[in-house]
This record gives structure tokens, C-alpha cells and sequence, in this order.
């Protein structure tokens, strides 16, 4: 896409939206496969489909709702996208990160990005949360090609820091008021949609990846590039093959692994909420 249709199209769906949101947070969240029931716990404001925002394109996955959801948690407003693009939908990725552009646009200053992984390293479980410290890149493309817009960003952002120090520091003081286990560990960003054979996998753990997903890397190199504050965190869908786990991993089994610890991830992302600035 041209840089100057991007940028007017960003324009365009951030006024779209201006115009429809009774107010605008400086936070916002992704909500990844099976997340969706966090929502029970908020008060809702506001919903709208993706495909009413001009210039978003539609999810195609089944456990992807696609709307954008104006809340009040713990009395803080925030905007929360359930459901997300990928890139394995066939979208390329400066569709898939365009959401995250609009809320740059919007001045939304932080964002959660959730998600469910595979366990890479063998001292993970499946249910359990981790936190990302750092990522490895395995998409065919990066957000950034093509893309020579100052007001869109660095063309070179600097990748040392992406993973906000500050909410790691939180994240473990929310774990520990529950006497959950804080685990921070590498992300392996992924196409797929297959999911990785057991050569891939032993691959990924030689690389220094502990947990391999499809999605929110690209969404944070944008977010990065774009100045927010970013943290990441995943649910562990699946037990790795050296634990012996030998039984097939489908959609509707990560859906309920996720779903399980859920209420866990709320738990935590809501002491979160009343404490960080």
C-alpha cells in the first residue's frame, strides 16, 4: 500500500472511531485464542465489529470474535481487541498490525498482548502462564517492509527493549499475591497454521525459543516502533513432546486449556490493572 493511502486510511478509521467511542483509553489489550471469556468480568461500554471500522479486515478464525470493546476495569477504561488478524489467514502483515497503528493514532499509550503458545522448553506445562521477556522472529516478513513514513515511526527501530521492564516487574508482584509461579521465557514467533513437528520443536529450543506461537510478534515490533509501553503474555496450550505428551493437540484442545486458565490470567492481569500507572 502506498505510504500516503496508509497513513489517510489510518486517519480515516482512528476519526471513525473517535466519533463512535464515547471516550478513548491510553490502554488497550489483544485477546488471543480462547481469551474471550475475560470479558465476563468488565463493564461494558461500547462493541463494534471490525467490519463496521473502515479499512479493517475481518478475522477468519472461528475462536476470534473480531470486535473492539470499549470497558471499565477496576474503574480504569480500557479498549480491548477480541480476536485478531493473522498472517497464516492470508493477510499480510501490514494488515494484520494495522489495528495497532489506529491505536497509535488514537494515543493509546500501552498494550497487552495475550495469547496462546506451545511449550517449547520441557519444564513448562500445559495451563501454565508465562510472561515474554524477549522474542525470535520467524515470519517470512517483517511488519516494517516497505513501510518509509516518518510519521509512522523509526524505519530502523531499535529491538533491545521491546518488552516493557516495568510491567514484568508488576506482573511478578501480581503472581506472587496469588502464589502463582512468574515465569518470564523467549517467544518464537511462527507462520502456520500447522502446528510444529517434533524436529521443528527440538529446532526452536536450539534457537533459545521456550514457547513457539502464530501471532503478536508483529503486533509488538509495530507497537514498539510506534512508542508504547508493551507486554506480552501467553498461555501454554500444550505439553512439549519430550514430556511425553503424545496425545494430538486440536483446536478444540487448546481452546479448553486456555479457557482453564483463564480465570487465573484475569486474576493476575487485574491486580495489574488497579497498580500500574
Amino acid at each position: 500500500m502506498d505510504n500516503d493511502i496508509l497513513y489517510e486510511s489510518i486517519l480515516e478509521s482512528a476519526q471513525y472511531l473517535k466519533e463512535k467511542m464515547p471516550v478513548i483509553p491510553s490502554h488497550a489489550i489483544v485477546l488471543g485464542t480462547g481469551l474471550g471469556n475475560m470479558m465476563h468480568g468488565l463493564e461494558i461500554i461500547k462493541e463494534i465489529a471490525y467490519r463496521f471500522i473502515p479499512h479493517f479486515v475481518p478475522t477468519t478464525v472461528e475462536s476470534h470474535q473480531g470486535k473492539l470493546i470499549l470497558a471499565k476495569w477496576q474503574n480504569k477504561p480500557i479498549l480491548i481487541f477480541s480476536g485478531r488478524m493473522h498472517y497464516y489467514e492470508g493477510y499480510n502483515l501490514q494488515e494484520v498490525t494495522y489495528p495497532i497503528r489506529v491505536l497509535n493514532e488514537l494515543g493509546v499509550k500501552t498494550i497487552w498482548i495475550t495469547n496462546a503458545s506451545g511449550a517449547v522448553n520441557p519444564d513448562l506445562k500445559a495451563g501454565e502462564i508465562v510472561f515474554v521477556e524477549d522474542h525470535i522472529n520467524f515470519h517470512p516478513e517483517n511488519p516494517l517492509r516497505g513501510i518509509s513514513d516518518p510519521r509512522l515511526g523509526d524505519r530502523f527501530p531499535d529491538m533491545s527493549k521491546v518488552y516493557d521492564i516495568g510491567f514484568l516487574k508488576l506482573a511478578k508482584t501480581a503472581c506472587d499475591s496469588i502464589n502463582y509461579p512468574f515465569r518470564k521465557m523467549i517467544y518464537f514467533g511462527l507462520q502456520g497454521p500447522s502446528l510444529e513437528t517434533p524436529a521443528e520443536y527440538r529446532m526452536i529450543r536450539m534457537l533459545g525459543g521456550d514457547i513457539v506461537g502464530m501471532s503478536s510478534v508483529p503486533e509488538a515490533i509495530v507497537a514498539h516502533q510506534c512508542g508504547m509501553r508493551i507486554m506480552t503474555v501467553s498461555v501454554v496450550s500444550n505439553d512439549t513432546p519430550e514430556n511425553g505428551s503424545s496425545e494430538k493437540t486440536t483446536i478444540e484442545s487448546v481452546i479448553a486449556t486456555i479457557q482453564n486458565s483463564s480465570k487465573t490470567l484475569f486474576t493476575i492481569l487485574e491486580y495489574m490493572m488497579v497498580h500500574f500507572n
